[in-house]
Formats: structure tokens, sequence, C-alpha cells
């Protein structure tokens, strides 16, 4: 896998050279490891341990439902009482950041309504807090700390 625009973290792997493993802190079990895993699992620690996001408030690959259409977000993020706070979309380090990748979260979002979009390949990252009343959104220049959320 190639390095990411990412701090470096414990990384635990298993698996066999044909169908490597990574441990997903959240979910408590090693998963497939594929590029866009590589990334959840660093963009992960990079919350938990360089930004103050707790483990507990954090969720991977939740269920969705619209109609009889199940979806699946990558990651969100819940506040203390939680309600969902952030949604964070990955992808492979080569999948460019593009109006879709918005549109795919944006479709989450019409479920879970929540202040921040979070979008990264690991290289780039994104984020915007999106303003509800004035119906407007902001793109950030830095991932927030927990605390200044």
């Amino acid at each position: 896998m190639i390095p990411l625009n990412l701090p470096t973290f414990q990384i635990k792997l298993s698996g066999t050279p044909e169908k490597p493993t990574i441990f997903d802190i959240l979910r408590r079990k090693y998963v497939a490891l594929t590029p866009e895993e590589w990334v959840r699992q660093h963009f992960i620690h990079f919350l938990i341990e360089h930004k103050h996001y707790s483990s507990t408030l954090l969720a991977n690959e939740v269920m969705l439902k619209v109609g009889n259409k199940s979806l699946r977000a990558d990651s969100v993020l819940y506040d203390r009482n939680l309600h969902p706070r952030m949604i964070i979309e990955y992808k492979a380090p080569h999948i460019k950041i593009t109006q879709k990748v918005f549109d795919q979260i944006t479709v989450y979002n019409m479920l879970l309504h929540v202040d921040y979009l979070l979008v990264t390949n690991g290289l780039e990252h994104y984020i915007c807090k999106i303003n509800y009343q004035s119906k407007k959104y902001l793109f950030l220049k830095d991932i927030p700390y927990y605390e200044n959320l």
C-alpha cells in the first residue's frame, strides 16, 4: 500500500499474501485490506490519536435505508447524545475526489442530517460545515479537533 498524507500508526496486519487483512479498531475485527480500507484505518487513527475523537463515538460501515434500498456510510461520528454529527466517505488513493463523491455523501446526509461532511482519499481531505438555516456550506481549511466541533 502507498504512503498517505496522514500520520502513521501501529498497523496490525494479518491474513495471507493473497488475502491480507487489517485490524479495524472500531469493528474490533480484521477486515479485508483494500486500498479504501487502508485509507479508512489511517484516517480513523488520525481522528482518534491526533484530533481527540472518541472511538466510542465513531462507527464504520453504518447501514442506512432509503425505501427498499440499503446504503452504507463509510464512517459516522456521533455526539455524546448519539446524534450523528459527521459523515466520512473514503476513497482509494487513486480515486479523485470529484462532485460525484460529494453527491454520494449528500445522499447519506438526507437521512442523517449532520453538521459536517468529510471526504478523503488519504492524500486529499475535504471537510465542510453545513449551515441548514442559511442553506449554505463552508469548506474548512483543517479538520477540527473534536472539542471544536
